[in-house]
């Protein structure tokens, strides 16, 4: 009888901890099992180079959502990103988004600069003004060959 409570509480302990692994491995990935909730917006880019899934999206320094999908706009060659944005927070539709780099060679995210506009947009709406990633590399080679303008 010992034996059998005591392989039950065992199983109990390793059931548990599996439970955990799980939810860690879940919250690590950045995954969700149920429905989000978020607001899908577009926004369409001319570069979004170093851009990831999963990077955050923030607007004033606040993460408010993260990039969902990267895809190539094969009408016009230009990266259309899709961000999940918290329900909660309201985005005008003249908002400026835009490509950012945490620190000199950190990760890529994007920033949204709050528009004036009373209007906002709704689930799937697209914001128009976006401003690319700017390109440190090519930078520095204009800068060393001379062509920095």
């Amino acid at each position: 009888m010992r034996s059998a409570r005591l392989e039950f509480s065992v199983g109990i302990f390793v059931l548990a901890g599996l439970i955990a692994l799980a939810w860690l491995s879940v919250r690590l990935a950045r995954m969700e099992l149920v429905g989000s909730g978020h607001v899908p917006i577009f926004a369409q880019f001319t570069s979004v180079a170093g851009l990831k899934p999963g990077a955050t999206v923030e607007i004033a320094g606040v993460n408010i959502g993260r990039v969902d999908s990267i895809e190539l706009n094969t009408g016009d060659f230009e990266a259309r990103i899709r961000m999940l944005i918290q329900p909660e927070v309201a985005i005008q539709e003249d908002a400026i988004a835009s490509v950012r780099t945490k620190g000199l060679i950190g990760d890529r995210y994007i920033v949204i600069s709050p528009g004036a506009s009373t209007k906002n947009l709704a689930a799937n709406g697209v914001i128009r003004q976006t401003e690319p990633a700017i390109n440190f590399e090519e930078l520095i080679s204009q800068f060393i060959h001379g062509s920095v303008k």
